[in-house]
């Protein structure tokens, strides 16, 4: 059951994908139908999911369950992650890749690899003070607090 993301608790569970290149304007419009018509459907055992989504940035898809109402079990998680990777294959991404760092030069969002952050933060062209985004997050609650922070508050810290 698709419900407003506004509307969850905050320890709702969510998961972030980040892709590797911003999506334009027109295949936001088309994965956020994708999403809602993906969210109507989405159940446990048969229990349908009071659950939401949010695309920000127009390079991450966010995924949330009111875990109050209905747990998340390994097949509606799978199911979630073959509809994640259909939208990889539509859109020529990578969004399930957890190896990859994104963050804000300015007002724009940068994207790189592990390896080139740890590269940047050892030539100091970012700082611990440079503003990442914590996909580990596990809850809303986390998002809100965590997600969008300095390096040095998040698990990047370690390259400082």
């Amino acid at each position: 059951m698709h419900v407003d993301f506004n509307t969850l608790p905050e320890d709702s569970r969510i998961w972030v994908y980040q892709s590797d290149r911003k999506f334009t304007d027109d295949e936001i419009t088309e994965i956020d139908a994708a999403l809602a018509d993906f969210i109507k459907d989405w159940s446990a055992h048969g229990t349908g999911l009071e659950a939401s989504f949010l695309t920000k940035y127009n390079r991450f898809i966010i995924l949330a369950i009111n875990q109050n109402v209905q747990n998340a079990t390994g097949c509606s998680i799978d199911a979630s992650v073959s509809f994640i990777q259909s939208l990889e294959k539509k859109y020529g991404v990578d969004l399930l890749d957890r190896m990859n760092v994104t963050f804000r030069l300015g007002d724009y969002i940068a994207y790189k690899t592990l390896i080139d952050f740890k590269k940047m933060a050892k030539e100091k062209a970012v700082s611990e003070n440079t503003i990442v985004f914590n996909n580990l997050v596990n809850t809303i609650g986390e998002w809100q607090d965590f997600w969008e922070v300095p390096a040095k508050e998040s698990w990047h810290s370690r390259f400082f």
